[in-house]
Order: C-alpha cells, then structure tokens, then sequence
C-alpha cells in the first residue's frame, strides 16, 4: 500500500472533511391560505390553518383605548 511522500496541510485535510458537512436548505411550501412560507406537512405558523382548515387560532394583543385603558378584542 503506498504511503503519502509529504504531509498534507492543515487547509488541504480541514477543507476536504469540510466539503460533506454543508447544510442543505430545508424544503419550504407557501402556505395557500395566507401565501408565507412554512414547512410541509405542517400548521402555517403565522395563520394556523392545515390542508384549508384553522387547527391553531391565533391569540388577538389587547388594544388600548385613548382612555388608557385595555379593552378585549373578540
């Protein structure tokens, strides 16, 4: 079995074991209710709806009156 004449260098061994350890972009689908990228096979999260149907309802801020007081939103 042969042998290497010369030593490799830190860059050349470092940048051969770096080129399999790329990170791959994760698939994204558009969400069809509200058109903003989400993960297949999942609830949108910034509308909660899956497959046309609201799973997950989103929790509404409470908004100030000029008053300064908070009143509920339904």
């Amino acid at each position: 079995m042969p042998n290497p004449k010369r030593k490799h260098t830190p860059h050349r061994r470092d940048s051969r074991r770096s080129a399999n350890s790329k990170i791959d972009a994760l698939n994204s689908s558009g969400c069809p209710n509200c058109k903003a990228p989400k993960m297949p096979h999942r609830v949108c999260p910034s509308c909660g709806f899956y497959n046309n149907e609201l799973i997950v309802a989103r929790k509404e801020k409470k908004a100030k009156t000029q008053d300064g007081q908070q009143q509920e939103s339904k």
